[in-house]
């Protein structure tokens, strides 16, 4: 099946006008979808109710609102929203010029591709070939569907991608999780290192991974088509060593050798007494990882009585 555009967008470069159509870059659609059914077998449909009266409320009957304080809200007509979204627009506006680089794939949001529409396909292949010859990608206005957008437009082998980017305040910092900076020795990184030779591989090879999970769904799926009972899959072992402290340099050695580390000595306990011997069923029992214990809540203050 032919691709479907999106749309049909022009993008301006200096004085130059490059008409183009958009079409998505994903599909979504691939994802394996599962409906909601009543016990009679019939779908179930989705209904909004009034948390005050548990009345069912119609949709034509909504308005929207901004929840300012607690349960106060400030009501907008469909109107008034309209009148502050932003006007689409054909013209996608370049706006600088910056190294290929630059743009921390963090930022990255929808991806799109665009191609040559009537009349643009010399345009559309200069801007390509000088964008890869510069090392460049540009940078540009998208106001789409109410929104202004800035998306980034990188040169392909086959063509250009229009890459939809994030706001900064859509995007965390990992300063906020205040990650502990921990030194390492001479001898650990250069171990560290000769791993990550040993599994260096020049290119991202997308066709040489797929989705096990998906795999397994539609196997399952097409198992119950054809009345079959569904097989259950016993999870893949664990290849830690669960709550066992492993020695980092042994473990980078190890993984050099593609052995597995050695755990390191249990601390001598204080008390002298002998420990009783387990029996084998929990000797043979791998170690639970304990989940991390949850800060103690402060004592809620106490009113003092009149």
């Amino acid at each position: 099946m032919a691709a479907r555009s999106i749309t049909s967008l022009s993008l301006s470069f200096g004085l130059v006008s490059i008409p183009v159509k958009l079409y998505a870059a994903t599909e979504s659609s691939s994802d394996v979808r599962f409906h909601l059914l009543a016990p009679d077998g019939s779908r179930v449909k989705q209904q909004y109710v009034s948390e005050k009266t548990g009345a069912v409320v119609e949709r034509s009957s909504m308005s929207k609102g901004y929840e300012f304080e607690r349960d106060r809200f400030v009501v907008f007509t469909s109107d008034e929203l309209k009148a502050l979204e932003d006007g689409a627009s054909h013209v996608v506006e370049i706006m600088a010029f910056i190294p290929e680089k630059a743009v921390n794939p963090i930022f990255y949001d929808k991806a799109y591709y665009i191609a040559p529409d009537n009349r643009g396909g010399k345009p559309y292949s200069l801007l390509q070939q000088a964008l890869a010859e510069s090392g460049r990608c540009a940078l540009a206005k998208w106001a789409f569907k109410g929104r202004t957008r800035i998306v980034q437009v990188r040169p392909e082998e086959n063509g250009l991608v229009f890459q939809q980017l994030l706001y900064a305040d859509e995007v965390r910092s990992l300063n906020d999780l205040h990650i502990e900076r921990v030194q390492v020795s001479d001898s650990e990184l250069k171990l560290a290192l000769q791993i990550i030779e040993q599994g260096t591989e020049d290119n991202y090879d997308p066709t040489a991974y797929e989705d096990e999970e998906k795999k397994r769904i539609l196997a399952a799926i097409d198992e119950k088509i054809e009345g079959k009972q569904v097989v259950t899959h016993e999870p893949a072992e664990a290849t830690g060593v669960g709550g066992q402290v492993i020695d980092l340099m042994d473990a980078l050695r190890a993984s050099l050798k593609g052995a597995k580390p050695k755990a390191a000595p249990a601390p001598k306990r204080k008390s002298a007494e002998p420990v009783a011997e387990l029996p084998v069923a929990l000797r043979t029992r791998k170690p639970a990882t304990r989940a991390a214990k949850a800060p103690a809540e402060p004592p809620a203050k106490v009113r003092a009585r009149k």
